[in-house]
């Protein structure tokens, strides 16, 4: 896993070389909305680009976490498939459910029964480099969604840029990365992580949570500021120095949410002393979403390391597909 996550950077390069040299084959046409239908590693870049694209988009676009989808999804829905193995059973519910909708589908796989089904339909599907872990292909998976929403004009090429700068931000900064990610891991091993964003990052902070689930084998939630403010700001009432408070924040978050941080640090450290702060770095949105993902991704794997873990290691996922197989 450490030889993948470092490896980040590079696998940015290459998935800008698979989205400029695939050639969709889908006419274009207007779409009344979009849902990418995807879970765990396949579905995440999903959450980062919908943060991305909320005030670029004309049309609503929904990330799908489930068997099903919505019903409004017709013939006017463009339908984006993610599936790393191509063989996820929810999402392959949900694109049988797509085809009999007969929505615009488009495949981002390595293969499997999705890639099948998408040959024999004559869907679109991007491929990807097989062989990893799905949570290990953010940067395959995600960059092919943005080229599938610029291709059908919701979005302009942009992206380009400001991926281009994650991978040289991420190359000047890797030694500190990984320092600054060791010291955060020591912070965190023995204690229950609690994730704080604005809900611009907030498929940062999910994806630091499930690296954290899945990489170092432990439990943590995550919340979003302001609406945390409105509820679980409440439940802070007993002192529980085994918890850990971790705000992802950018300098250019919105003002008031940036207040609303500043004075939940103190009502907050009343019950725990544990609070960490981790600033994002780069001057475009990428830049910063992949920074942090990159110091996150460390600090799981290094979290792996302190609890004496394989970080590979998903035997009860495993446990858990192969019994719904056999019902």
């Amino acid at each position: 896993m450490k030889q993948l996550v470092q490896a980040f950077p590079t696998q940015l390069q290459e998935a800008l070389i698979i989205g400029q040299s695939y050639r969709f084959h889908t006419p274009k046409k207007e779409f009344k909305n979009v849902v990418l239908t995807g879970l765990g590693g396949s579905g995440i870049g999903g959450s980062i680009v919908q943060n991305f694209v909320v005030d670029k988009m004309a049309v609503p676009f929904l990330v799908n976490k489930d068997y099903f989808l919505p019903s409004f999804v017709n013939k006017d829905t463009l339908v984006i498939a993610s599936s790393y193995s191509g063989n996820t059973e929810e999402t392959l519910s949900a694109m049988s459910q797509a085809l009999t909708a007969k929505a615009t589908i488009v495949c981002i796989t390595s293969g499997g029964k999705l890639s099948e089904i998408a040959k024999k339909k004559n869907l679109d599907c991007i491929l990807l480099p097989a062989g990893m872990p799905p949570r290990a292909c953010l940067g395959y998976s995600m960059t092919q969604v943005l080229y599938t929403l610029q291709y059908f004009g919701f979005i302009q090429n942009d992206f380009e840029k400001g991926i281009k700068a994650s991978i040289k931000l991420l190359k000047a900064e890797e030694k500190d990365i990984q320092k600054q990610s060791k010291a955060l891991a020591k912070k965190l091993i023995s204690k229950t992580p609690i994730i704080y964003t604005a809900p611009n990052f907030e498929g940062v902070g999910v994806r630091f949570r499930q690296q954290i689930n899945e990489n170092g084998k432990m439990l943590c939630w995550h919340h979003v500021i302001p609406e945390m403010n409105h509820n679980e700001l409440v439940g802070w009432r007993d002192k529980d120095s085994s918890r850990v408070v971790v705000f992802i924040r950018n300098e250019d978050d919105y003002e008031r949410t940036q207040m609303r941080m500043e004075i939940n640090k103190p009502v907050i450290k009343k019950y725990t002393p544990n609070i960490i702060e981790l600033w994002s770095k780069g001057k475009s949105y990428f830049e910063k979403v992949f920074y942090i993902v990159n110091l996150t991704d460390w600090a799981s794997v290094y979290l792996a390391d302190l609890h004496h873990v394989d970080a590979m290691d998903i035997k009860v996922i495993d446990h858990l597909k192969n019994s719904l197989a056999k019902a």
